[in-house]
C-alpha cells in the first residue's frame, strides 16, 4: 500500500493506493486557516498542518485498518512557494507567508531588476515565489532573518515532522527563484543576492526517488512497519499532473481550483520568462513543464457567491446546460492581483458594461467567461514561449460545472477531455511516487493517463463570439492598469 498526502491551501487530504494504484480510501483533516492581517498578505500557522495531517491519518486508518498497515511508501505533494522559516532547532520562526501573499512586490521588482534572476531561473521573480518573502523579512523583521537556518517549503516542513531531514525535491524548489532550472540545482549566486547560503537550503532529489524514511514514532503510532520510504514528491500542480499521468511532451491539463492553471508537459528546458510562463522543474528526472497561472480561478465564482448568497452550484445551474454567446458584461478575475501574463500584484478585479438588465445571472456568466478569458491568456503566453497544444483535460473542483469546460473549451479553442470517474490530483500523484521511490518502479509506467469519460469540444456556432468577447477582455486590463 502507498500513501499520498497533499498539503492544500486549506486542507490536508490523504489517498490510500494499492500495488496496482487502485484507491482503497480517502480522508481530510480540519480546514487550515489562513490570516490576512492587511492587504495583500496570507499567512497559515505550520502547526495547524500537522494537526491536519494527524486528523486525516487517524480518519483513513480507522476505515481501512488493515490496509493502512500495509503502507511501504508515501509520497508528498504542497501548495508551492510558501516561506516556511525555521531556527537551528528546527522550530518555526514565524506563520509561513503563503504562495498568494503580495506584501514583497517591492522586493520582487527589485530582485527581478537583477538580469542574472531570469537568466538562471527562466522565470520572472513573482512577489508570490519564496526568495522576494525572505528580503521582505530580512528588511522588515530583521531578528527574525537572523535566526533563519532552514528554508522550507510547505510540504518539506511536513516531511521535516515525518523523517527529520531537510530535503526537497526539484519541481517544488524551481518556485523559488533560486533555483538553476536547466541545472536542477540551487544558485549560490542567486542565494548570495538575498544574503542566504545554500547551507541553509534543504538537500535536493528527484521526485521519484526516497527522500527519507518515517521516522520510529510514527511508525509505531500508526501501526506501520520498519522501513517506510518518503518519496521526494512535488509541488502541487507537478502532483496533479503526476495523477493525471502529464509527464509526456505535449500531454497538457487545466486545473479549476482556487487558482486557475494551464499545465504542458516538456521533454526539454523551455524558459520564456517575458511570457510570464512558469517554466519549472517536473518530478521526473530531466522533465520540465511549463505552465500558466492565474490567481483566481474558483476563488472568483466562491466570491461571486459570498456577495451573492448564493451556492456556487446554484449560481451555475441558473446558467442551464446550452453554453450563451458571451455576455456584454466582461469581468476581470484580478481579486489578488495576476500572474500570467501580466505578473501585477496591485490590479484588482472589475465587471465592465453592467447595465439595468445585468441580473445575476449575466454577472455569473461574466464570471466563468472571465475566468475562461484569463486561462486563454495563458494559452497564448505558452504558445509564444514554444509550446502548441491539440487538446487539454480539466481537473478541480471548477471542472464538475459542464457549463464552465464548454466555455474553457470555445475560449481555448481546444478540446477539453474530462477523465473517467476518479480522483486523480495532488493525492493521487503524490502516491504514486511514493510506489515508485519505494519500489524503484519505472514511472513512465506508473504515470499513465486515466480514461476519458466525454471530451468537450469547442461551440463551433460561438467561437467567433467568444474570440471577439475575448479581444474586448484584452483591452480592457491596459485600461484599468492605467487607471490605478
Amino acid at each position: 500500500m502507498y500513501l499520498g498526502i497533499d498539503l492544500g491551501t486549506s486542507g490536508v487530504k490523504a489517498m490510500l493506493i494499492d500495488a496496482d494504484q487502485t484507491v482503497v480510501g480517502s480522508a481530510s483533516g480540519r480546514e487550515v486557516e489562513t490570516a490576512r492581517l492587511h492587504a495583500g498578505w496570507s499567512e497559515q500557522d505550520p502547526a495547524d498542518w500537522i494537526r491536519a495531517t494527524e486528523e486525516a491519518i487517524a480518519s483513513l486508518r480507522a476505515a481501512h485498518p488493515a490496509e493502512f498497515s500495509a503502507v511501504r511508501g508515501i509520497g508528498l505533494s504542497g501548495h508551492m512557494h510558501g516561506a516556511t522559516l525555521v531556527d537551528a532547532d528546527d522550530r518555526v520562526l514565524r506563520p509561513c507567508i503563503m504562495w498568494n501573499d503580495t506584501r514583497s512586490h517591492r522586493e520582487a521588482a527589485a530582485l527581478d531588476a537583477d538580469p542574472r534572476f531570469r537568466k538562471i531561473t527562466g522565470n520572472i521573480v513573482f512577489p508570490g515565489f519564496t526568495a522576494p518573502k525572505l528580503a521582505w523579512v530580512k528588511n522588515n523583521e530583521p531578528d527574525i532573518f537572523a535566526k533563519v537556518r532552514w528554508v522550507l517549503l510547505p510540504k518539506d516542513y511536513l516531511r521535516l515532522w515525518l523523517t527529520g531531514e531537510h530535503l526537497s525535491e526539484m519541481s517544488d524548489s524551481a518556485g523559488t527563484s533560486w533555483l538553476d532550472t536547466g541545472a536542477r540545482r540551487w544558485s549560490a549566486e542567486l542565494l548570495a543576492a538575498t544574503d542566504l547560503e545554500e547551507r541553509q537550503m534543504p538537500g535536493l532529489v528527484e521526485g521519484t526517488e526516497p527522500a527519507g524514511m518515517l521516522r520510529p514514532e510514527l511508525s509505531s503510532k500508526w501501526g506501520l512497519g520498519e522501513g517506510v520510504v518518503v518519496a521526494g514528491g512535488a509541488g502541487d500542480n507537478a502532483a496533479s499532473a503526476c495523477g493525471m499521468g502529464t509527464v509526456r511532451e505535449g500531454t497538457a491539463f487545466v486545473s479549476l481550483g482556487t487558482s486557475g492553471v494551464l499545465f504542458a508537459a516538456n521533454a526539454s528546458y523551455l524558459p520564456n520568462p517575458e511570457s510570464a510562463v512558469h517554466a519549472f522543474c517536473h518530478a521526473l528526472p530531466n522533465t520540465w513543464h511549463q505552465m500558466g497561472v492565474i490567481l483566481s480561478a474558483t476563488d472568483a465564482l466562491n466570491w461571486h457567491s459570498r456577495v451573492t448568497g448564493a451556492s456556487a452550484a446554484d449560481l451555475t445551474k441558473e446558467l442551464g446546460e446550452v453554453l450563451k454567446a458571451p455576455s456584454s458584461v466582461t469581468f476581470l478575475p484580478y481579486l489578488s492581483g495576476e500572474r500570467t501574463p501580466h505578473n501585477d500584484a496591485a490590479i484588482r478585479g472589475a465587471f465592465l458594461g453592467l447595465g439595468h438588465e445585468s441580473g445575476r445571472p449575466v454577472l455569473t456568466q461574466a464570471v466563468l467567461e472571465g475566468v475562461s478569458f484569463a486561462l486563454r491568456d495563458n494559452l497564448e503566453a505558452l504558445k509564444s514561449a514554444g509550446t502548441r497544444l491539440s487538446c487539454v483535460t480539466a481537473i478541480g473542483g471548477g471542472s464538475r460545472s459542464h457549463y464552465w469546460l464548454k466555455s474553457i473549451a470555445t475560449a481555448l479553442n481546444l478540446p477539453v477531455d474530462l477523465p473517467a470517474d476518479g480522483d486523480f490530483g495532488a493525492a493521487f500523484g503524490a502516491a504514486r511516487l511514493g510506489l515508485i521511490a519505494a519500489t524503484g518502479a519505472n514511472p513512465t509506467e506508473v504515470l499513465t493517463a486515466p480514461a476519458t469519460a466525454e471530451t468537450i469540444e469547442p461551440e463551433a456556432a460561438l467561437t467567433a463570439a467568444y474570440e471577439d468577447a475575448y479581444q474586448r477582455y484584452r483591452r480592457l486590463y491596459p485600461a484599468i492598469r492605467a487607471a490605478y
